[in-house]
C-alpha cells in the first residue's frame, strides 16, 4: 500500500488540473505505483500467491484504463506512457486473417503437406 504522502506526490506530480484526484492520468499513475512496490515485495516473498493475485488485478485495471485513455486522448496515454516509462502495448493478430482463408471449406491442411513435401 501506498502511504498517504506519496500518494498526494503522485496526484500533485500527474493531476491534469486543480482538485484533480480522479482522472485517468492520476488513477494509472497510482497504479503503476502500486505495481512497483507489489513487484518488490513478490520478489522477495515469492509464495505470496493473494499478494499474486492483487498485482494481477490492478495490471489489468491499469491496461483497461490506458486502453481508455489512448481511445480518447492519444496525446496525453503517449505522454503519460512516456513519463511512466510504460511499453506500448502489442497488439495481437488474429492468425486467421494473415492469410487468406479456406473458401468453400477448402482445407488448407492438402496445402501444408504439398509445400512440406516441396522442401525435401
Amino acid at each position: 500500500m501506498l502511504d498517504t504522502k506519496k500518494k498526494q506526490r503522485i496526484i500533485k506530480k500527474f493531476a491534469t488540473h486543480d482538485g484533480d484526484t480522479g482522472s485517468s492520468e492520476v488513477q494509472i499513475a497510482i497504479l503503476s505505483s502500486e505495481i512497483d512496490e507489489l513487484v518488490d515485495h513478490l520478489k522477495k516473498h515469492p509464495k505470496d500467491h493473494s499478494s499474486r493475485r492483487g498485482l494481477l488485478r490492478k495490471v489489468s485495471a491499469r491496461r483497461r484504463l490506458l486502453r481508455y485513455l489512448k481511445k480518447e486522448n492519444p496525446e496525453s496515454h503517449d505522454e503519460l506512457t512516456a513519463k511512466l516509462k510504460l511499453k506500448k502495448a502489442r497488439k495481437i493478430e488474429n492468425p486467421d486473417q494473415e492469410g487468406e482463408a479456406p473458401k468453400n471449406g477448402e482445407d488448407l491442411s492438402t496445402e501444408k503437406n504439398e509445400s512440406s513435401k516441396q522442401k525435401k
